[in-house]
Order: structure tokens, then sequence, then C-alpha cells
């Protein structure tokens, strides 16, 4: 018998939060983090191209159609913020980073 709950491999249930104004920019910052079974969101780094000669890139830039299309993985939080408007993006939030399905005790 099992007590836990069953998840389907291709279920696609995420939070989505908008903040600021939302989405009205054209370029965004995206940024990845991953939640751990114990609450703690640690960063993803990005993948980065080894060129000889170049620094390093610091963030990950995408349009409007690309951040419109992101879907996060079950343990994923994707932040994606505005360039050129203050405070302003979109968050996704996968269904077990949200942690309404998570068992924690507290001490």
């Amino acid at each position: 018998m099992r007590t836990g709950r069953m998840f389907h491999r291709d279920a696609q249930t995420f939070l989505v939060h908008l903040f600021g104004r939302g989405l009205e920019d054209s370029r965004y910052v995206v940024e990845t983090y991953r939640s751990r079974p114990d609450g703690q969101i640690e960063p993803v780094e990005p993948e980065q191209s080894r060129t000889k000669g170049r620094r390093k890139q610091g963030r990950t830039i995408a349009s409007l159609a690309a951040v419109k299309k992101l879907r996060p993985e079950r343990d994923e939080i994707i932040v994606c913020t505005a360039l050129n408007l203050k405070a302003s993006g979109i968050q996704y939030w996968g269904a077990s980073a949200v942690g309404f399905l998570a068992t924690r005790h507290a001490r």
C-alpha cells in the first residue's frame, strides 16, 4: 500500500507570479534556482560557452517570446526580471518548489 501521492511524469503544473508591471518589456534577465527537499533554494549556474580570450557572460538575457515559452521543472524556480522596467517581471515555480505538497517538520 502506498501512502504518498503519485505524480504523473508528464504533469505540467506550476505557479506563475507576475510582479511590478509584468511582461511589458521586450528583454529579460533570466535566473534559475533549484529547491531542495529540505526547503533550501540554491541558484543554478547558467551554461557558459568556453571561448578562449573572452570573459564570461554574467547573466542570461531572453526575449519576451522566449520568456513566455519557459516552463519550470518540478523542483525549479525561474525568475525573469525586466531590463528596462524597474522591479517588473514574472516568476515560474514548479510544483515541488512551491512547497504545498512537502512535509516539513519545524525544530
